[in-house]
């Protein structure tokens, strides 16, 4: 019995020793591998909570470095970098190319698959990090991750020497060993109106008043272009046909201002909110540069008093004043290059920012009708509630008809609404439910809260801030006042051993 307790007190002593051995091992192991919580602490991105909570933060005043370890970011960005790239390439090559085409030889070359071939001819498998084995992967997710590795490197490229390097890049992965090809890719020729005045067309203002109407246009946003005949094709619709002034209507140059906007407001979004996931850049994004918006700025600038149409035309559509803006950053960026998109964009895009984080019109309304449903779910499992939609009603004309569209939850009638597409009236049919239906979704009440605290917060930054620049103010004309002093004194001493002299 005494040999069997010493035998025990052995083993328990033993496994002590095995224990505390394993403890320094992890110990050891912790600083090299993390904690499992803190190493996804800023990789959590799942939850509506979760989703609320990040899209209520507002961006930084300056450039900050996020704390997010993957690509996806750089997948974000280097998407618009790619985009970019191979729009202004075709842009140039295919001077008498329309929009679809340009559209469908982009849509080619900015594709995963193709993507994945450049990443496969820089030999990126070699060099990407995987929380397994590559030999694990299925060959289609291989494929899928090189193509978002490339997409990375070429935001990497971007930010860090900027669009010239990243094209340089791209370009000779996208011809290599095929230099006649690379040479006219590279090589590609100017814009028609460009190149028929090289030096500027502004002397053709004194006799075309078309022209001289542009110059007002020009005082409003305080840009005076080079070629102004540039400035006059973007506000020419494509019922006007071809003329010797514009050589063509402004629908190219909305492809191009389309890809222009995106990049400017990618890279924006990517340097100056660090705490937003690849799929919350988007949201910030679509709401950014959506037609909605952009009709806003058209409107802001009286860019539809300009705009020649070869008919009479009443109160132009979203659409249409949206496709004028993107005419004109095409045509700016013809004529003076990215930089000042980048500044026209800081002015008449990116404070809406703030508004649009505040108003969550990120959140579409049918979207924020889902997430309040889905916080209702049961706590026992099972498939969720979400809202369902029904046409009930279809009146009018084929091209004037309107739907009208009820949504239902849990078998009853929440709100309806109308529109003239399906799409239109299911939204209208959303927003209404969730102003009728308030009492239903305590959700609403909660990110009303996250969004007032991350105001507070902002508005506590802000004036912490403001109190730091007061004080380094203070400080700096307290030392001034202190050196003028000293001089001052100096000064009345030299002036006295003078005069004892």
């Amino acid at each position: 019995m005494i040999k069997n307790k010493s035998r025990l007190t052995v083993r328990m002593s033993f496994v002590r020793l095995v224990a505390k051995v394993l403890r320094s091992l992890l110990f050891i192991r912790q600083p090299q591998y993390g904690d499992r919580r803190v190493h996804f602490m800023n990789t959590r991105k799942r939850g509506i909570n979760m989703l609320i909570n990040i899209m209520s933060r507002f961006g930084c005043h300056e450039e900050t470095a996020s704390n997010i370890n993957h690509n996806e970011r750089l997948e974000f960005l280097g998407d618009a970098v790619v985009e970019f790239m191979s729009s202004i390439h075709l842009y140039f090559m295919f001077p008498d190319l329309e929009e679809g085409g340009l559209a469908t030889y982009r849509a080619a070359l900015v594709q995963n698959q193709q993507l994945a071939v450049l990443a496969k001819k820089l030999s990126l498998e070699k060099f990407m990090l995987y929380a397994h084995g590559s030999d694990l992967c299925h060959d289609l997710e291989l494929r899928h991750a090189m193509a978002n590795c490339f997409e990375a490197l070429m935001g990497a490229l971007f930010l860090d020497g900027g669009v010239e390097v990243a094209d340089r890049v791209f370009s000779n992965t996208l011809f290599a060993g095929e230099p006649a090809l690379l040479d006219v890719w590279l090589h590609y020729p100017q814009h028609p109106l460009q190149s028929q005045e090289p030096d500027g067309d502004r002397h053709y203002i004194e006799t075309i008043p078309r022209l001289k109407e542009l110059i007002r246009f020009e005082d409003i946003t305080g840009i005076e272009f080079r070629h102004i005949r540039l400035l006059a094709r973007a506000f020419t619709h494509r019922s006007v046909g071809f003329n010797n002034l514009t050589l063509g209507s402004n629908q190219r140059m909305e492809f191009l201002g389309d890809t222009v906007l995106q990049l400017v407001a990618s890279e924006y979004l990517y340097k100056y909110f660090p705490e937003h996931h690849e799929g919350h850049l988007s949201l910030l994004r679509s709401s950014l540069v959506n037609n909605k918006t952009q009709a806003v700025v058209c409107d802001d600038l009286a860019m539809t008093s300009i705009a020649i149409y070869n008919y009479a035309k009443g109160e132009l559509k979203t659409k249409d004043r949206a496709d004028l803006l993107e005419a004109f950053l095409g045509a700016l960026y013809v004529d003076k290059g990215l930089l000042y998109c980048r500044a026209f964009c800081e002015v008449c895009f990116f404070p809406r920012l703030e508004h649009f984080i505040m108003n969550q019109d990120w959140n579409d309304p049918k979207s924020k009708l889902q997430q309040c449903c889905l916080t209702l779910r049961s706590v026992d499992g099972g498939e969720p509630d979400i809202p369902l939609y029904k046409v009930i009603e279809c009146r009018g004309p084929t091209n004037t008809r309107v739907y009208v569209v009820a949504v239902y939850f849990r078998d009853q009638r929440l709100a309806t609404g109308t529109g003239h597409s399906i799409q239109e009236a299911e939204m209208n049919a959303a927003s209404n439910a969730l102003e009728s239906s308030r009492e239903l979704f305590p959700q609403l009440s909660h990110q009303k809260k996250v969004i007032e605290r991350s105001v507070k917060s902002v508005t506590t930054q802000s004036k912490t801030s403001r109190d730091k620049r007061r004080e380094k103010y203070r400080k700096s004309e307290t030392n001034r006042n202190r050196d003028q002093r000293q001089r001052g004194d100096r000064r009345a001493t030299n002036r006295s051993a003078k005069s004892v002299d």
